[in-house]
């Protein structure tokens, strides 16, 4: 039997990385390689990936070198090559481990660019120390793409503020150490009436309720009514939220295209090893020039994929400019690619690739949520269309 292992991009690609980024991305493949679940039930895995990930050093990441985070060689920022690499080896292995390391950083850095020197000392440790899983609660049930029509509301009364409203989506729902969340102080003001919060999971009136999707991990919904917290948890000043969130997502969108990545090279590794070792009409199945060309038309899509990710998380770092153009085709393409890329391998594996536990089966249920969270395909489609017509005056 074949024994498969996650790729160090970081070697292949060069040209958009600095030498260290090749020791980031064997740190995360090392862990890949070596990935088994600890246990059936997604909460209590959720913990341990967290754990394991703090124990790899990967959660570092996720926190900037100011707050006790990894040298990226840039004190106060993030470093986008070095989480879409890791993310991308996390997603050759699992999309529970994937989503738990993302949750770390989404749940932590709006605390890193708004905190203050209290919350970060309160939160930021034992996010990196694996202690803390955090949560990023912005989507509502009628407020998705439309980040400034939600309609969950925080109302100052004295020192504290009351909440009111519900969260849906959300991951790390019920097993989550804060909650990053977003609600509105005054609907009249559209995105300028959103302030950001952080809640934690013993405040009185958070209610979570479990969802249930395709790809189990922990998620769910959270509903507040008459939740009291502080106002000392507010992030940043009143109004500054919607901005606080999209610098958060400029950051990790991008990332979300190094998971795809990561899922569609272990597809087409799958699809690769099926075809060399099943046989039929007394040869291997990657003779038949049909399965030859699915997989070398999903070697042509990862390979496209790889170079507008990693040129998008290349620019981010390293350019001081907006760069959302590039991350939108990053993202809408490494996406859509990954779920072609699966679908060829299931076709590769026959009946086996609906069969519950093959690895394509997996992948098939996993890269789905890809394409809608952190701003759907179409979302991403208007970005670059935007930027298209900017280009004309």
């Amino acid at each position: 039997m074949t024994v498969l292992r996650p790729g160090s991009s970081a070697d292949d690609l060069g040209v958009f990385f600095a030498p260290w980024h090749a020791d980031v991305a064997r740190s995360a493949g090392d862990l890949a390689a070596a990935w088994t679940p600890s246990a059936e039930d997604e909460r209590a895995a959720t913990i341990d990936a967290v754990q394991r990930l703090a124990a790899a050093g990967l959660l570092s990441y996720c926190v900037p070198q100011a707050y006790g985070g990894a040298d990226v060689g840039r004190p106060d920022e993030l470093d986008t090559r070095a989480l879409t690499l890791i993310r991308e080896a996390l997603g050759w292995a699992d999309g529970l481990l994937d989503t738990a390391f993302a949750m770390q950083g989404l749940g932590s850095y709006p605390i890193t660019l708004a905190g203050t020197d209290d919350q970060k000392a309160r939160y930021l440790p034992g996010v990196m120390a694996g202690r803390r899983l955090g949560a990023f609660a912005l989507t509502e049930p009628s407020a998705g793409s439309d980040v400034a029509s939600m309609a969950c509301h925080a109302r100052r009364e004295g020192d504290e503020y009351v909440i009111d409203g519900e969260k849906t989506f959300i991951s790390n729902a019920g097993c989550a150490g804060q909650y990053v969340l977003f609600a509105t102080v005054d609907p009249s003001l559209g995105r300028k009436g959103i302030s950001a919060f952080v809640v934690e999971p013993d405040d009185e009136g958070l209610v979570v309720e479990p969802l249930e999707v395709i790809a189990p991990h922990p998620i769910g919904r959270l509903i507040f009514r008459q939740c009291r917290i502080p106002a000392s948890r507010r992030l940043g000043e009143e109004g500054t939220g919607f901005k606080l969130a999209m610098r958060t997502l400029d950051v990790f969108r991008t990332t979300v295209g190094g998971a795809a990545l990561g899922m569609g090279r272990r597809a087409l590794d799958e699809g690769l090893s099926r075809a060399t070792t099943r046989h039929q009409f007394g040869k291997p199945i990657i003779e038949q020039q049909q399965i030859a060309a699915y997989l070398a038309d999903s070697a042509t899509d990862l390979d496209a994929a790889r170079l507008l990710v990693f040129r998008a998380a290349h620019a981010r770092d390293t350019e001081n400019r907006r760069v959302s153009g590039e991350v939108a085709m990053g993202k809408l393409f490494a996406t859509e690619a990954a779920q072609r890329i699966i679908d060829r391998a299931v076709q590769i594996h026959g009946g086996l690739g609906v069969t519950r536990g093959v690895a394509v089966e997996r992948l098939y249920r996993e890269i789905r949520a890809l394409r809608i969270y952190e701003g759907t395909s179409e979302i991403q489609r208007v970005v670059i269309s935007a930027g298209l017509r900017k280009r004309l005056g």
